[in-house]
């Protein structure tokens, strides 16, 4: 392969033991592929021993940035990036699990036109170790399930890829959250063409795993984001539909613990339409509308109540009315009429009232 410059970016967090066997892989790739590779690994102040095992390697292609007060892999690679040069940038882990002798085939797809390239698992000749584990395997099908509305790519949580310095710079609002930096590269970079290399993915030899579930909580976050921003009407629809489903379920729960405590029924009802209002205005200020959330709440909430009572009471009048018709008529049966009705006038009101289409009669 022809002399071509690749910066590898390699987060690392308490990975020491892994520093020196990786960059004896690492060399031995410089040696035979002609790459000429220069190493930058960005530590989140592990404080293990990692800056003395990379001044022992003696490499003047390889360097150490160490972060303060900030930790990461998605933020530590973005980091590392900016502090790099040359044309074509690779990011892997550093524990030993991605093969370095696959770089050069990822640094040709490149040359052939892809513009980022993914070490997979799942493509024909792609691997894990044997005993990777069943619960692992179906953890990364999830995920990649989860991503598909976003590529076709078989491994998009490959922590594995290459792809170019212009195509990272053509990114914008990058926002990573969690370990699953390709994919949020993928999308905020436009990418056009990905393609995929086959490796073999090897379980780590030396330190702990970073997937916790506290990283599984991260990515359903990240995931978020990436639906706003690349559907980002759509995404709000969904969520204002699914935070409309929680608070009916908010609704029958208060319902249910109203008339538990001994509340009348028409107090319980009251009661069970304030509660989901409440909620719902929380879920949505949090999750659907989340650019609102550093706004005065109570100012907030004042609004929502106003523009949600008219819904409210019939919601409150149709439940009764269904109480005091058909007195053998279950209360959450009867709430669910009345959610469905107060739903119903709240839609009209919205379409024809709160938004409703202005028309300018045209000059004749």
């Amino acid at each position: 392969m022809a002399e071509t410059n690749v910066d590898v970016v390699i987060p690392t967090f308490r990975e020491a033991e892994n520093v020196r066997p990786l960059i004896a892989r690492l060399r031995q790739v410089r040696k035979d592929s002609g790459l000429s590779m220069f190493v930058t690994f960005v530590d989140d102040d592990s404080r293990d021993g990692i800056d003395e095992a990379v001044r022992e390697l003696g490499e003047d292609w390889v360097r150490l940035i160490v972060r303060k007060g900030e930790r990461g892999l998605s933020t530590a690679v973005i980091h590392g990036i900016e502090h790099t040069t040359h044309d074509v940038i690779v990011v892997m882990d550093a524990d030993l699990s991605h093969p370095p002798e696959r770089i050069p085939d990822l640094v040709r797809e490149l040359a052939e036109g892809s513009d980022f390239v993914f070490g997979s698992r799942y493509v024909e000749g792609g691997s894990t170790g044997e005993d990777w584990g069943f619960f692992r395997w179906m953890n990364s099908q999830v995920a990649t399930v989860l991503a598909r509305p976003f590529t076709k790519i078989s491994d998009p949580m490959s922590g594995f890829f290459a792809l170019r310095r212009s195509t990272y710079e053509a990114a914008h609002d990058l926002n990573p959250i969690g370990y699953k930096i390709g994919l949020e590269l993928l999308v905020k970079c436009h990418c056009k063409r990905a393609t995929e290399v086959p490796i073999h993915f090897e379980n780590r030899i030396h330190g702990e795993s970073k997937l916790t579930f506290a990283e599984q909580l991260k990515y359903i976050r990240h995931l978020r984001r990436l639906y706003i921003h690349s559907f980002s009407q759509f995404a709000e629809l969904v969520q204002f539909a699914v935070v409309g489903g929680s608070g009916v379920l908010v609704n029958l729960l208060a319902l249910t613990l109203g008339i538990a405590l001994g509340m009348p029924h028409r107090i319980a009802v009251a009661f069970a339409i304030c509660v989901s209002i409440t909620s719902n205005f929380l879920l949505n200020r949090r999750f659907t509308f989340s650019h609102a959330k550093e706004g005065p709440i109570l100012r907030q909430y004042a609004k929502y109540v106003a523009s949600v009572t008219f819904g409210g009471i019939v919601n409150y009048g149709v439940t009764v009315m269904l109480l005091e018709q058909y007195p053998s008529l279950l209360p959450q049966l009867a709430a669910l009429g009345g959610i469905a009705v107060g739903t119903l006038l709240n839609y009209v009101a919205m379409k024809y009232v709160v938004f409703r289409k202005h028309h300018v009669k045209a000059d004749s």
